[in-house]
């Protein structure tokens, strides 16, 4: 049995933008990537709405992704690879992050990863680094304009520039999420449900190419 964890942010957890509530199980892309890959593979969801790479969000708690990865991995070792997306919520106004510093936090998590020896035998976990998809240009006019600027969308977009090249330097894996899903023109953050059922393929086919 190979264990996959997908650590993430709301579109890990399975944010539904239409009702604010979970997408179910035949929807979430961990939850379709599972059964794609079929019963020799354990995924587990370990997604959060709001969840950062390394930021503190003063109006919400636990949503520090460095500070919870390490209880995670020891909770679910021995892992086999962990997907790592993050970045959505570092663009938000309240950090005034740029994409370098975005970038440098999502690499202090690989950087965790490969040092935690949660991997089988004390190794480290294989880690594909995922680029989250993008933040639609429209996000001024969703409810979600309070949280973003301007440059929101511009920053997502140099995301997956920025993540492939810390991924070369740790030796690890990378894929653009926004290759395969795009946000809801509803709130211009969220993935819809075909999005899921693309991102889920995509990600089955790079964990093969993994892990086998």
């Amino acid at each position: 049995m190979k264990r996959i964890v997908c650590y993430g942010d709301s579109n890990t957890w399975g944010y539904n933008f239409a009702d604010g509530e979970r997408f179910s199980e035949n929807i979430r892309w961990p939850s379709v990537m599972a059964n794609i890959l079929g019963r020799d593979y354990d995924v587990v969801e370990e997604g959060l709405n709001g969840r950062t790479t390394v930021f503190d969000d003063p109006m919400e708690d636990h949503r520090n992704g460095l500070k919870t990865l390490a209880p995670c991995l020891l909770t679910n070792k021995p892992v086999d690879l962990v997907i790592l997306m993050l970045g959505t919520n570092d663009v938000k106004t309240i950090f005034n992050a740029n994409p370098f510093y975005i970038t440098k936090g999502m690499a202090r998590l690989v950087d965790a990863v490969q040092k935690s020896e949660c991997g089988f035998g004390g190794r480290a976990p294989q880690v594909l680094v995922a680029a989250p998809v993008e933040i639609g240009k429209n996000i001024l006019k969703t409810d979600a304009a309070e949280y973003f600027h301007e440059y929101s969308s511009d920053i997502s977009r140099m995301l997956p520039e920025y993540y492939a090249q810390m991924a070369e330097e740790f030796g690890c894996y990378f894929l653009s999420a926004a290759d395969f899903a795009k946000p809801s023109e509803f709130d211009a953050i969220h993935i819809d449900e075909q999005g899921h059922i693309h991102l889920a393929q995509a990600m089955a086919r790079k964990v093969k190419e993994i892990i086998g």
